[in-house]
């Protein structure tokens, strides 16, 4: 880390470096058509890119909206973008309506980038983007095919008359810079464009290649989005950077996974855990002789990751008590119902005990790679993600929240029937699947404080079970498509895990 900051170096910088050691080895394999790209092919395709992006007219610091779905060419886009200071923003291609064109806005972008599959959600937000937004296409896409309040250049023309040389242009940018923004999920409000900078991409995909003992032959499988950071930097991060093969698929089948791994003698998987879940409905472990399991916690702009690389089944990692000032995090104790940050008469955060729950802090120092917190292209944001006399008076830290899955949705519904189905349709229409309410309930109205706060404890202490008052409580099916009533029945069918959400 050090030695790259004295070097100013960049990623585009770095990458050049491993091409130059790797140039016929493959970089990336895209499964779903079996094409293999180089690492000269890659390095070729992205200087493509940076050729295209100087003849935009576009400068460093410029932003570049990019909504496509998992492929190797968005790979060639974001680092050729980022050969001449453009700065990636990478659209989660799940959201749809008002939470997708707030995505783009708050980046800035000056241009987007979109598949073809994504016409129709573009298509969507076409009027409320700014009129001087320019729209690229890639894919292949007949001129019917394409709503009308659609003007988008075709990209792939475009890309195959740019030189693919590199690019006559040094770049000013350094370690510390924007490399481009990743956005937070948004399940608990809109999503927010955090700022990854080239020293937090090299931080996060180092920290995975050196503590989970990878190789440079090493083939890694993954299934990630890639508007995701686990997926563009954790993942493609160690091709780029360390020169190991990297299988993309489009996106994750359960039923296709290990036949992927076979087909690409895959040594290395990439997982969240919600994919682990689906996995370990066969004993992997065992089954196929896995050596070592490796394991962390981070967010995309959070200086407090947590790793287990014992393979200690249960950990969620920890922190050092032999030098807790090289990596200065902690787990504090929070107020229950609000996650407040709970004080000692010192007016000082109070430190959990082992095996006690409570809240990721991380302290935070702008001239530390390691510590840094960059925040958010919103200042807003940034601001309440930082919390200040935690550690000690005067410092300030990144604090990791509570944010999760949207679970249930509480309405107050003063009698009559609600039609669900119209319910579900507009949901389905406005918000990506993870963030739609798989328990909804109607109550004649919400519990709140003297001071109006919706009061939300005695809810989630509830949760769905059915209750004998007038509250109705619905869960969404998927496989019938639509909410149904939760009886004691369904509720025993969901807690043991007959019925799957």
């Amino acid at each position: 880390m050090y030695r790259n900051v004295r070097n100013k170096s960049t990623i585009p910088a770095l990458f050049a470096q491993t091409v130059a050691l790797n140039p016929d080895k493959p970089a990336l394999i895209y499964e779903a058509t079996g094409e293999v790209w180089s690492f000269r092919d890659l390095q070729q395709r992205c200087h493509a890119v940076a050729h295209w992006a100087r003849d935009q007219g576009w400068t460093e610091g410029d932003v570049v909206a990019l909504l496509l779905e998992s492929h190797p060419v968005v790979v060639a886009l974001w680092l050729g973008l980022a050969m001449v200071g453009v700065e990636a923003a990478f659209i989660n291609h799940n959201l749809r309506q008002h939470s997708l064109s707030h995505c783009v806005s708050v980046s800035g972008a000056r241009a987007m980038v979109f598949g073809t599959e994504m016409t129709e959600a573009v298509s969507e937000v076409t009027d409320s983007l700014r009129p001087d937004m320019v729209l690229f296409r890639v894919g292949e896409q007949k001129d019917e095919e394409t709503p009308s309040n659609i003007r988008a250049q075709s990209l792939d023309t475009l890309l195959s008359r740019s030189p693919t040389h590199p690019p006559s242009y040094k770049l000013r940018k350094e370690f510390h810079d924007r490399l481009f923004y990743i956005y937070t999920s948004g399940t608990t409000g809109m999503p927010k464009a955090a700022i990854v900078v080239h020293s937090r991409y090299f931080r996060i995909a180092a920290f995975g290649f050196h503590s989970f003992g990878l190789r440079p032959e090493d083939v890694i499988y993954t299934c990630l989005p890639l508007y995701h950071s686990a997926g563009t930097i954790m993942g493609v991060g160690q091709c780029l950077l360390f020169g190991v093969t990297v299988v993309i698929r489009r996106k994750f089948s359960a039923s296709r996974f290990w036949d992927d791994c076979v087909k690409h003698s895959c040594t290395v998987i990439q997982y969240i855990g919600e994919i682990c879940r689906y996995l370990l409905a066969q004993p992997f472990v065992q089954r196929f002789r896995i050596q070592r399991v490796g394991e962390f916690y981070g967010a995309t702009e959070c200086n407090c990751s947590l790793i287990n690389i014992d393979g200690k089944v249960g950990s969620c990692g920890f922190n050092s008590r032999i030098l807790p000032s090289f990596y200065p995090i902690r787990l504090v104790r929070v107020q229950r119902d609000s996650n407040a940050l709970l004080r000692d008469s010192q007016g000082l955060c109070i430190p959990c005990q082992p095996g006690e729950p409570g809240m990721l802090v991380g302290r935070i120092n702008d001239v530390d790679p390691l510590r840094r917190f960059d925040g958010y292209a919103d200042r807003d944001s940034t601001s309440q993600k930082i919390a200040h006399n935690v550690f000690r008076m005067g410092d300030s830290a990144y604090v990791s929240g509570v944010e999760g899955k949207a679970g249930m949705a509480a309405i107050a519904h003063a009698g009559g029937q609600i039609d669900l189905d119209a319910f579900l349709s507009t949901v389905q229409k406005a918000l990506p699947s993870y963030a739609r309410p798989v328990f909804l309930r109607l109550m004649p109205s919400v519990d709140t404080t003297g001071t109006f706060k919706i009061q939300k404890t005695r809810l989630q202490n509830e949760g769905f079970k059915p209750q004998d008052t007038s509250d109705k409580i619905y869960f969404l099916n998927s496989g019938a498509g639509g909410y149904e009533a939760v009886t004691d029945e369904l509720f025993r069918a969901i807690v043991e895990g007959e019925v799957s959400l």
